[in-house]
């Protein structure tokens, strides 16, 4: 009976020994891993962005980064040359909340996972809507000659794939492929013509609609939506056709 006494005051004694590891200790005790190389030399340094007991908060993070300078900046003042995006887009978040993004231990070798999955939700709705303020356009030549906004065509949840069928619309073809400002004029990609092609003038294609009796020609897709095959009031045959033909 004597044994039980001692055997708990032993368990008490190592567990306040381990409570104290962890507070002298807690970069080789707690730590989930290694720092990032930028913030390597705060390894032994835990409590300059933990707060004890309630793990790391954004107050401690922009005592050294400067919001205005993230992204821009080193924590010296020195300019960043090499950026993945256009400019920042730190001082445009909805709430400074760092942990969001960010997890500055690297983890276990199996995953190395450093930083997590930044969300387009955290951005403010205008700057949300408006991916040129960080992207850099893409210089292909279907976008080369792009006005309009990315979203019009794309997700911010995934660049690919795009959400606009062009097959939909209208089919290209060997003698249609050209930049998109020759059919959608100033960007705007709400309207589109054809009038700025061969012998598509709206003079010859008034004249030779009315001579075949047509007098609806306004909506050219409606009935030339593939250039292949003959025209149709349903957009230019099905794909059947087109494919025997």
């Amino acid at each position: 009976m004597k044994k039980r006494p001692v055997l708990l005051t032993v368990i008490a004694l190592n567990l306040i020994g381990l409570v104290a590891l962890v507070f002298a200790y807690p970069h080789l005790m707690v730590s989930p891993g290694p720092l990032v190389k930028g913030h390597a030399e705060l390894a032994t340094d835990c409590f300059a962005c933990h707060a004890p007991l309630r793990g790391a908060a954004s107050s401690r993070c922009v005592e050294c980064h400067a919001v205005p300078d993230i992204g821009l900046r080193t924590t010296l003042g020195v300019l960043i040359a090499a950026q993945t995006i256009k400019g920042s887009f730190h001082q445009e978040l909805i709430e400074q909340d760092c942990m969001a993004c960010h997890s500055d231990h690297q983890g276990p070798k199996l995953t190395q996972l450093s930083r997590k999955p930044f969300s387009h939700a955290l951005l403010k709705a205008p700057v949300r809507e408006r991916c040129t303020s960080c992207h850099e356009a893409p210089k292909d030549t279907m976008h080369r000659s792009a006005k309009a906004e990315c979203s019009q065509c794309h997700a911010n949840t995934a660049w690919k794939p795009a959400t606009l069928e062009h097959d939909r619309f209208f089919v290209f073809d060997r003698h249609h492929r050209t930049e998109c400002s020759t059919c959608h004029r100033n960007g705007d990609y709400s309207r589109y013509t054809c009038y700025g092609c061969h012998e598509h003038s709206q003079a010859n294609v008034r004249a030779e609609h009315l001579k075949e009796g047509i007098r609806n020609f306004e909506n050219c897709v409606e009935c030339h939506r593939d250039p292949r095959v003959e025209p149709s009031k349903e957009g230019g045959g099905d794909r059947e056709r087109r494919e025997r033909d």
